[in-house]
């Protein structure tokens, strides 16, 4: 199923807007809802041939959807890749991208930063079937260099991470796995196309998990896997087909929609969250503040560089304190203080998110995981919407001025 015909050349902006099918026999200028679970078939030969050929025409929503399509269509050239397929939420995304490109036997080199899902997906449900995984620093090209083995086929890494905001050089993961004869996969989630691409970079695939920006408004689930028309139509397509990982038609067209606004929404809470960032760096009560946005942020320069010259939407930061227990009570005090923010594990939202990553996003892990990750207690995850950002200030002033 192919694309409306558009102009070679056309920039992001528009193709967020206009890269999709074309319209149906009705015209509609907005993009078309199919809520259906089949498809009517006009004869049994060619309903024969679009079971074989799933690529040429819709059957069973299992297998596709016009309105995902759409979805997959807009994405994919938003990403700059081939083609992409959507996923019922990110973490079903990265499953595929595992059932699709690991057996048992082979292993798996990831940032030990990565979101804390993630991080037990590879290390014990992919462990269960004969996957080893080796976690490693989010920033050590040196780790990562010692870490592959001969049987080494996928480099992860999400860039920034969740919740630290560290950054990895996308261009050297995807040398370092070339040379070592393995693919690399990046997590965009934090930054999405509007100021990353990470195959422009080297990546081999894209993850995302369309919950958070590619929505913007916290609707719905959704995730997608981008890459080159081989891997997803050949291969990853033909999982889905199979396992039901399947994005819902309605979740598929809210995020489509969504998309529509991604750039605009996306400078105005990166604009938001440094100026949130800068007011935090002077507070105080703030021990660190991690935002790549920030000239002390360990890898300013590379975000830079990487993500269009913005730092992205997501602010963390450590809240002071003498021990672990004094450092969580003072965390809990400035979350619950909040008056504007809402206490969420979501991000990406036009509304700001503010949680305690520690007993959240990575409370599944030992405390022995969260400390190599860097997940302390007194640690607090700001993601920024589209307030002004002097309430947000005030908001988080509530707590961090009681400490």
């Amino acid at each position: 199923m192919k694309g409306k015909t558009l102009p070679q050349g056309l920039r992001r902006e528009t193709l967020a807007v206009r890269a999709a099918l074309p319209p149906s026999q009705w015209g509609e200028n907005s993009e078309a809802l199919y809520l259906t679970s089949g498809f009517v078939q006009p004869d049994a030969e060619t309903s024969a041939h679009r079971f074989a050929n799933p690529q040429e025409g819709y059957t069973y929503a299992r297998t596709s959807n016009p309105t995902v399509t759409s979805f997959e269509l807009r994405l994919a050239a938003m990403e700059g890749t081939e083609a992409a397929i959507g996923t019922a939420t990110g973490m079903a995304a990265i499953l595929l991208l595992g059932m699709g490109t690991l057996k048992a036997g082979d292993h798996v080199v990831c940032s030990r930063s990565v979101f804390g899902s993630t991080m037990n997906l590879f290390a014990k449900e992919f462990g269960k079937f004969g996957v080893e995984s080796t976690f490693v620093s989010q920033t050590d090209l040196q780790e990562w260099r010692a870490a592959l083995k001969p049987h080494t086929k996928l480099l992860f890494a999400e860039t920034p991470t969740n919740p630290l905001t560290d950054v990895c050089d996308i261009a050297a993961l995807a040398d370092l796995a070339h040379n070592a004869g393995a693919l690399l996969a990046v997590d965009n989630c934090f930054c999405s196309p509007a100021l990353q691409r990470p195959t422009e970079l080297g990546a081999d695939f894209v993850i995302h998990s369309g919950t958070k920006y590619l929505d913007g408004q916290g609707r719905v689930m959704a995730g997608a896997l981008c890459g080159s028309a081989r891997w997803i139509n050949d291969v990853f397509a033909p999982i889905v087909r199979t396992a039901g990982m399947t994005l819902a038609p309605f979740n598929a067209w809210v995020v489509l929609k969504g998309l529509e606004t991604l750039d605009i929404r996306m400078k105005q809470q990166c604009a938001n969250a440094l100026q949130v960032a800068r007011f935090l760096e002077s507070h105080p009560a703030v021990t660190r503040v991690y935002y790549p946005g920030l000239e002390s942020h360990p890898q300013h320069a590379l975000a830079m560089r990487q993500q269009s010259g913005l730092g992205g939407a997501v602010v963390s930061f450590d809240v002071k304190g003498a021990d672990p227990a004094s450092l969580r009570r003072n965390a809990f005090k400035v979350i619950d203080s909040a008056q504007v923010m809402s206490i969420a594990t979501n991000l990406g939202d036009t509304k700001s998110i503010v949680s305690h990553s520690a007993t959240t996003s990575h409370g599944r892990l030992t405390e022995d995981q969260r400390q190599a990750a860097g997940i302390g207690q007194g640690l607090v995850r700001l993601a920024v919407g589209l307030e002004h950002p002097l309430d947000i200030q005030d908001d988080l002033s509530r707590g961090l001025d009681a400490l």
